[in-house]
This record gives C-alpha cells, sequence and structure tokens, in this order.
C-alpha cells in the first residue's frame, strides 16, 4: 500500500495540458511577475522593493546566484522567478502564534508544502514539547537555552548535525562554522553536498580549485558556450542576457538537454523593445541528448577532435598549453582514441552528424564556454562527466584566457559564498589553523557529515540534535520516508526559518522554530543598520542591505541568533567576542579578512562599486594547484544507462513556478503545464508502447541494482517531447524515488538523473 502524500488541498483533477510554449520571458513574465508581487505585498511596497533587488546600495536578490552586470544596471535587476522569490520573502502575510493554536501538528502534516509556504511569514519563536499537539510560544531566551542544554548533554560534539541553506550571508556562514567549530564538530552539511558537489569534486581534481574560471564579461568574449544539462530560462533566467549578448558579438550557443527548454528556444528580453516585438533565437543547435548520456558526449567530441589534429596537425590540441601547463595528456589521449563512435551514438542518442557537428564548432573555436547545472552533477558518474567537460577545454587550452573556461551555474543567491566561508565537512588544513590562531580555538580535524551521512547518522541514533539554518531539509533531501524518520527519531530539531515548510511538521521529540530576517529586511542592531555580504556564482562578493520594515519586533538576524545561541552555549567569558559580532558586522569582515584566503581589506574592497572579485589561480595566473602542479586530464571509463526493457530512465526537475524546494504556484507555463505537479512526461510513442494513454494514472516505480524500489503514487502521464526512452516529473514530489544510499561516485551527491522507473496503473486504495 503507498503512503498517503501531504497533498490533499491540491486539486490535480484540475490538471490542464497545453502545448509548449516557444519564447520566454516577454511581456507575459513582465506581467505575471508584477501580479504575484502585488498579491503578496501591495502595489507601494511592490515598487519601493522590486526597484531595489540587485542594485547597488540595495539587496541581493534571495533566488539564484547569477551575477550582475559590472557597468551600468537596468531598472529592473531581476528576472520573473526573482520577483516572485521577493515577493514570497516580503509578503505581508504572518504566521503568528494564533496560527499555530489553530492549527495542530496533525492538520498542518497533511498541507502540502505550497499551502504551507502561502502561510505567510513567521513572526514568533516557537516549540514544540514531547507528547505536545500544537507548537507554541516560547521566549528568545529560553529557546536558546533549551538548544545550549541539548548539545552541552550530548555524549559526543558529533552528535550534532548543523544544516545550512545557500541563502546564508557570508557573515552568518562565516560565524556559524565557527560557532560549531568551537563546538567541536565539522558537521557542517549544506545545500552545496545536493548540487554542485560534483562540480566541486571534479575541478578540484582537474585545475585545482572547485569554482568556475569564467567572469560575465567573458559571455560577450566567447564565439561558443555550451549549455548542458541546464535550463536558463526557470532557473536562471537572468543568464539569458548574457547569451543574448554573447550572440550579438557572434557567438554559438549550444543546447545540450534531455528536454527542449523554452529560454534557450527564444527569449523575449522585457527591458528592450525587440523583446516587445520578437525574441532572439538562443540556441544554434539543440542537442537533445538521452539521459545519462552527457560522459559519452565528451568522450566521442574529444575523439572527434583528436581525429580533426590528424587532419591537420597543429591546429586543434594547443600544443603549448598543453604541455606547458597539463599532466596525463598521453595516457587521455590514448583513451580517447579508442573510444567507439558507434556505441557514443547509441548511449547518446544522437546521430554521427550532430557529432560532427559540434566537434568542428569546437575545434574552430578560439574561446569556449562550457556551463553546466544539475542535469550533469546529479548522475552517479556525474564527477567523470564534468571531468571529461573539463578535458575538452584543456585539450584546446581554453581555461585562463578571456572568453573560455568552466562555469558551473550555481542555484542559491550565496551558496558558493558558504563554502568560501568555511560551510564544509572537511574544510583543508590551513583554513582550520588560521581559524584556530584568530581565535584561540581547536577546531576539530576528523572530517564531519555531509548531507547523505548526516541522514544515515540521525537515522541510525548516531546524530541526535538537527539545527537547520534556513532551507527546508525534508524537501531538499531524498529518500523522504527515511528522511524524514531520521528527523523524527532526534532528541531536538531546531528550524531557523523566515516561512513554514514541511521541515517544521517533520521533527524531533522536541522543536523550535526560530524566525529570522530575511534579505529584504532592514537589520538594524543597536540601532545601527548593518549590512551582509555575498559572494555570486562567478566569485564576485558585493555588500547586500534589507530595507523593509521586520513583519514583527521578534524576528532576529541569523547573525544575532548565533551570536545569541553561542553566548549562552559557552558563557560570557568565551574568548570570541560573540557580543561584538552581533553588534558591528564589519568586525566580522575584519575576522573573515585575516582568517579566509583571497579576503585580505574585506571592508574596503565590498565596498567598492561592485564589490570584489575572489582570486582564481587558473583564471588569473593559469596557476593550478593539483598535487601535480598542473591542470590534470582524468582518465574515465565510458558508463552509461540503457533502458531496460519495458522501463523508462527518469529524472526530475523544477517547474517555472518554483524555486528549489519553493513552490510559487501549480502552473509549469513554459511546458504548458497549468494546475497540477503530479505529473510524468513522457514520449508518446513510449505511453503507448508501454500499454498506458495520455491522461491515464500511474504509480511510479523506481528500480535499482541491489533490488531496492521506491514508489510514488497518482502521476498523471502527459505526452512530450523527450527522448524515447525517457521521462521527467517535479521534486520534490519524487523524491521519495530516490534511495539514500543511490549517490554519485566521489562526490556523495544524491543522484536524482537518470533513474530506472517502471509504470504499473494507479488505482485509488482505501486504507
Amino acid at each position: 500500500m503507498h503512503r498517503a502524500a501531504p497533498e490533499s488541498d491540491i486539486d490535480e483533477s484540475a490538471l490542464q495540458v497545453t502545448a509548449p510554449k516557444t519564447e520566454a520571458a516577454g511581456v507575459k513574465a513582465v506581467t505575471v511577475a508584477l501580479e504575484r508581487a502585488v498579491e503578496e505585498m501591495g502595489v507601494v511596497r511592490t515598487m519601493r522593493t522590486l526597484a531595489r533587488v540587485n542594485q547597488r546600495h540595495g539587496f541581493d536578490c534571495p533566488g539564484c546566484a547569477w551575477p550582475e552586470p559590472a557597468g551600468r544596471r537596468r531598472p529592473a535587476e531581476f528576472c520573473e522567478n526573482g520577483a516572485k522569490a521577493v515577493a514570497e520573502e516580503a509578503t505581508l502575510r504572518t504566521v503568528t502564534p494564533e496560527f499555530f493554536a489553530q492549527h495542530s501538528l496533525d492538520d498542518l502534516a497533511n498541507k502540502s508544502g505550497y499551502w504551507l509556504g502561502r502561510q505567510g511569514r513567521l513572526t514568533h519563536p516557537m516549540v514544540l514539547r514531547e507528547g505536545d499537539t500544537h507548537y507554541s510560544p516560547i521566549a528568545w531566551d529560553d529557546a536558546y537555552r533549551l538548544i545550549a542544554d541539548s548539545l552541552r548533554g550530548l555524549d559526543s560534539p558529533d552528535e550534532a548535525v548543523f544544516y545550512t541553506s545557500g541563502r546564508t550571508a557570508n557573515e552568518t556562514a562565516f560565524l556559524y562554522q565557527l560557532l560549531v567549530r568551537a563546538y567541536g564538530t565539522n558537521n557542517l552539511p549544506d545545500c552545496s553536498n545536493m548540487c554542485h558537489e560534483s562540480s566541486g569534486t571534479a575541478l578540484v581534481s582537474s585545475i585545482g580549485i572547485g569554482k568556475g574560471s569564467v567572469t560575465i564579461d567573458d559571455f560577450a568574449k566567447a564565439d561558443l558556450i555550451i549549455v548542458a544539462g541546464q535550463n536558463p530560462g526557470t532557473n536562471h533566467p537572468r543568464m539569458l542576457s548574457a547569451l543574448a549578448e554573447a550572440k550579438m558579438h557572434g557567438a554559438k550557443v549550444i543546447a545540450v538537454n534531455p528536454l527542449p527548454e523554452t529560454g534557450l528556444i527564444s527569449f523575449k528580453d522585457p527591458q528592450t523593445l525587440k523583446g516587445f516585438t520578437g525574441g532572439v533565437s538562443i540556441a544554434d543547435d539543440f542537442l537533445q541528448i538521452r539521459l545519462g548520456g552527457d560522459m559519452a558526449l565528451f568522450q566521442g567530441l574529444a575523439k572527434l577532435l583528436f581525429d580533426a589534429e590528424d587532419r591537420a596537425p597543429g591546429t586543434v590540441v594547443d600544443r603549448t598549453f598543453v604541455d606547458a601547463h597539463t599532466a596525463g595528456f598521453a595516457d587521455y589521449e590514448k583513451h580517447m582514441r579508442a573510444v567507439d563512435l558507434d556505441t557514443v551514438v547509441e548511449a547518446t542518442g544522437l546521430s554521427r552528424e550532430d557529432l560532427d557537428r559540434t566537434a568542428k564548432l569546437l575545434a574552430e573555436s578560439t574561446s569556449t564556454i562550457i556551463c553546466w547545472a544539475m542535469g550533469l552533477t546529479q548522475q552517479v558518474h556525474g564527477v567523470a562527466t564534468i571531468e571529461e567537460a573539463t578535458n575538452l577545454l584543456l585539450l584546446r587550452g581554453m581555461i585562463g584566457k578571456p572568453g573560455a573556461g568552466v562555469c558551473p551555474v550555481r542555484g542559491h543567491s550565496n551558496v558558493q559564498g558558504d563554502r568560501t566561508m568555511g560551510i564544509w565537512e572537511k574544510m583543508p588544513e590551513p583554513f582550520l589553523a588560521a581559524l584556530d590562531r584568530e581565535f584561540g580555538i581547536t577546531s576539530p580535524r576528523t572530517h564531519g557529515f555531509d548531507t547523505v551521512n548526516a541522514i544515515r547518522a540521525m537515522r541510525d541514533g548516531r546524530g541526535k540534535v538537527f539545527f537547520g539554518m534556513g532551507g527546508n531539509f525534508v524537501s531538499a533531501t531524498p529518500d523522504t520516508e527515511v528522511t524524514e524518520a531520521a528527523l523524527r527519531n532526534c532528541e531536538l530539531t531546531v528550524q531557523v526559518s523566515t516561512k513554514l515548510n514541511r521541515s517544521h511538521v517533520v521533527h524531533g521529540r522536541t522543536a523550535l522554530i526560530l524566525p529570522t530576517l530575511g534579505r529584504t529586511d532592514a537589520d538594524i542592531q543597536d540601532g545601527v543598520r548593518q549590512q551582509v555580504s555575498v559572494e555570486d556564482s562567478m566569485s564576485m562578493v558585493h555588500l547586500s542591505t534589507g530595507r523593509l520594515t521586520p513583519v514583527g519586533d521578534q524576528l532576529r538576524s541569523e547573525v544575532a541568533i548565533v551570536c545569541e545561541l553561542a553566548e549562552q552555549l559557552f558563557g560570557a567569558s568565551h574568548a570570541i567576542a560573540w557580543a561584538e559580532f552581533r553588534r558591528d558586522y564589519d568586525k566580522i569582515r575584519d575576522a573573515i579578512a585575516r582568517v579566509v584566503p583571497g579576503c585580505a581589506d574585506y571592508n574596503a574592497k565590498v565596498r567598492g562599486r561592485n564589490g570584489f572579485q575572489l582570486p582564481h589561480p587558473p583564471r588569473d595566473a593559469r596557476e593550478f594547484r593539483t598535487a601535480t602542479g598542473k591542470a590534470n586530464f582524468a582518465v574515465n571509463d565510458l558508463h552509461w544507462l540503457p533502458v531496460p526493457e519495458g522501463r523508462l530512465i527518469l529524472q526530475t526537475l523544477r517547474s517555472h513556478d518554483q524555486y528549489n524546494t519553493t513552490i510559487y504556484g501549480l502552473d509549469d507555463r513554459y511546458r504548458g503545464i497549468r494546475d497540477g505537479r503530479r505529473v510524468v512526461l513522457v514520449n508518446p510513442q513510449d505511453i503507448t508502447a508501454l500499454g498506458f494513454a495520455e491522461d491515464d494514472l500511474v504509480d511510479v516505480i523506481s528500480e535499482f541494482e541491489d533490488g531496492t524500489e521506491r514508489s510514488v503514487a497518482g502521476f498523471r502521464l502527459v505526452g512530450y517531447q523527450t527522448p524515447p526512452g525517457n521521462a521527467a516529473a517535479y521534486y520534490p514530489e519524487t523524491n521519495p524515488l530516490i534511495p539514500l544510499d543511490h549517490v554519485a561516485k566521489r562526490s556523495n551527491t544524491p543522484v536524482s538523473k537518470a533513474v530506472t522507473v517502471r509504470f504499473q496503473r494507479h488505482t485509488h486504495v482505501i486504507a
């Protein structure tokens, strides 16, 4: 029997399916953004707030991490989904103690995540004690005391888990990891573990730093941009402006994706006259690759590049760069020359002509950028796949030159900054030593839990306290039933949040909700307005200043929450000046300057017109801080995922009305889905071949080599232009299909791309 999903407030029978859109953004995007904003904030608050998004002396959008331009900012320096994110945070709706008195935990547990998020901003700290049926108010000091007593009562600091969301600002992240290490553990899982951990793992091995090597200015200088496993139109819409500018300068853009994505077909920039009269065709070529075929594509292209080098020696392989700056080339060349192109065609679903055409563009390009996102990172062999993409750039000398390089496009607006500030379960020794020197502590050296290992620890009773600094851990993680049971196994769960979400109703024996300020809110400490800083996807660090009056006087900044908890946990005589940090965020930045590499003179540089860019040795000087002292070619055996008889290969993805786990609405406008989310997009030929018809309700069962199966019930089949044998569905509804142990090799990232599934006809079961 299938476990009932908490979706009773969404009427999936109202779902409508129309043809996918062929143009992204434009007037429609402006209309939708303003309608949502006015609904949440009212007209005056909307105008004042949106005018400050991503502006100098304004606040950083709480959505994606795409960078702002270095020159003139446009009046509306945000996208449709950015406006939705701001509206969600700056809403006038509130969740008060009276709300919790009216709604029991059983009631809230049966609500969807969409319903919970729509209720508004949290206004008071709340507690749920063992045996209670409702959350009730608690004073801040009592909440801190409860947490401190629980932490001090553990047998080991390693029994506590401290999670971080990517929206946490640099100042909070730095103090949070400082508190955790002063307490005595490295258990610092974060959302990077679930998104770009594979990117970091691959890039550190290949080029010595786990960040992208390009800047926003490089896009206008590139002549070839490959966008693989990414949907900019929904997930990073402002990227479309950069791609459109690149096209104006003559660049070719290749989209590599199982699904046709509207934003890469045609982009109507609503801030230009042409955006109202017609769109810009972004992708010059669309390679509709089969799920799991990306590694084969990159290896096949390398094989063809070596063949081209044989035909015209000295014109394809950048021997000067390879000889001076790389290691392992001979082994890589031998391995790639043995690649079987017939296998590549089978694995990718592409034609030989597709491969030849793409290889020709790569061979002729003088400045190539390869961009990617979750479509590559969340595969079993995601790390090796990204190494293969990097190999192509190394082969052509496309690292450390204008208009060329690697571009992992991050999601959350400061997920990269959190890692820079020390939010990682295995920070390197130089960082820990600098932290110890600065604060007179002894940081633990044993590596801590990442996200998957944290869930395992809580499941097994080795993790007893969970502290979540933002985010929605339950809905972001795989294997939903196991994750929920793990959290319920904790003695205490603490969620620092702006809004209600599923993680508040899946709790330990005691639970706390601590309401915090958002990016849009004014942060006043002892009468002085404070600013925070963030790092974008291209290593630019800049300030963010909220201006809105908070919805209640009980909200605390994340910095204040960390500092006040630390004072309660360690006592007033502790070596670290927590009270000073809370009162003056400049003092935090001064400490960051002395501890974090590349952050010298932080307070001065971050106040520059565009902030400042962190150093990136491969980009800046073709310096590669690897074990070999050079960029390393990786040699990987080819892996891909054939489609078993009677099965499909599934990927999970976002809708256009969604940002990560936050559901803004029930429409996926670009894909033609309206008023519903429990759908599976399948090639019409596959629907027929499997014995079903469009609009049928099915249960989806995932299958794994060890015999493990997971299932979700009651999904509607929608005919869609997917590659034969492939399917797609939204998360978090499909998170239960991904077992906790189904992870990427080397990075331990949960794998939700390229999952084998079967369908069975859905029947309503009465419990």
